[in-house]
């Protein structure tokens, strides 16, 4: 059962949030809107057209959605409907007989919980894929499996890893499990630099490339998020949102944070500089750490992985015990945002174990 992550107050580092906070562009632009704008619907037109831009995308190829967990969920339920409708996902290529059934979401574990959790919400029965040595990509196993899914999810960097998925490998799946939606959730790309956004979602139509302006931006309250993908591949899932899923001041504020790339730069560098001073802790008690390419850290601290993480929390900073996921037992995750916060953490971790 999917447990929420706790929003107790204090130094945050348990749910990869950014952690010097949004633009101060963000907060300029919220503070001018008017009365009237808060009183009309939003226009979403100027701001997808943006967004298009900033993936280099023509348009069309941009959805938002309230937040990537909306387009997690919204992309599943589509995938789960009956073969008619996933036909609309296939409409601009030769296709063969579409499959009457589909065995439902196939993931590796470890993953982002909320996979399960919108799979579990549309009836799609779930095959989570076990970790690997190392946390190797199964490449072999999700071949295996993504022809006989309806949605296969996948995560890079993945999230608790922080492992990158090798190069080819998402367009291998795509391409050997024609009839299946591939969605790779991307919600790190500001700091791993790597998308698949590109010609590969032009010759892969099941293909999605799932994006959240919640980390880098530091727009996580605001809830806003993207589905990019060729146009036949979005439209069924348009038609499952409902007209006005994103409200007027999300819309404000990320017109103002892609405005600020200096803002998202600086943030990018500070993370990769604090994951550099974990991991040189790690290295100095000699815990085990995986090196990551998004804004956290996962390290094995052993059996004490729960207790510390509450030991840290009664010290006011929160960090994620991941010792019950798949693969992970004795592991805490670290997020990894600016020097400041991360040299707290640190200090605190050498006295609580002290």
């Amino acid at each position: 059962m999917y447990t929420k992550p706790s929003t107790r107050s204090g130094l945050r580092l348990h749910l990869n949030e950014n952690t010097a906070g949004c633009s101060p562009r963000v907060i300029e632009a919220l503070g001018r809107l008017t009365p009237a704008e808060i009183a009309r619907y939003p226009d979403y037109d100027g701001i997808t057209a943006r967004v298009e831009q900033y993936f280099q995308v023509p348009a069309g190829w941009v959805q938002l959605v309230n937040g990537l967990d909306e387009g997690l969920h919204v992309a599943a339920a589509a995938a789960a409907t009956p073969k008619s409708r996933r036909e609309a996902f296939f409409s601009g290529r030769s296709k063969k007989s579409l499959p009457t059934a589909f065995s439902g979401a196939v993931f590796p574990e470890p993953a982002f919980e909320m996979y399960r959790v919108c799979a579990d919400a549309v009836g799609l029965p779930v095959t989570a894929i076990p970790p690997k040595p190392g946390f190797a990509f199964p490449l072999d196993e999700l071949l295996g499996a993504a022809p006989r899914a309806a949605i296969v999810y996948l995560t890079d960097p993945n999230n608790p890893t922080g492992l990158a998925i090798p190069v080819g490998a998402v367009e291998q799946i795509a391409q050997s499990a024609p009839d299946t939606l591939v969605l790779v959730d991307e919600a790190y790309a500001d700091f791993s630099g790597r998308t698949i956004i590109g010609p590969a979602l032009g010759q892969h139509r099941n293909l999605i490339a799932g994006r959240t302006f919640a980390k880098g931006h530091g727009l996580a309250a605001l809830r806003i998020g993207a589905l990019v993908a060729h146009p036949d591949t979005l439209a069924p899932i348009r038609a499952l949102l409902p007209p006005f899923s994103l409200n007027i001041a999300a819309v404000t504020a990320l017109a103002a944070a892609l405005d600020d790339d200096e803002w998202l730069r600086a943030y990018v560098a500070a993370s990769s500089e604090s994951r550099e001073r974990i991991y040189a802790w790690c290295d100095t008690h000699g815990y085990e750490y995986w090196r990551s390419e998004a804004n956290f850290v996962l390290l094995r601290v052993g059996p004490i992985a729960p207790a510390l993480a509450e030991q840290m929390a009664a010290r006011g900073i929160l960090i994620r015990d991941r010792s019950s996921a798949p693969g992970c037992a004795g592991c805490i995750r670290i997020s990894a945002g600016s020097v400041e916060a991360t040299d707290r953490c640190l200090r605190a971790l050498e006295d609580t174990l002290a």
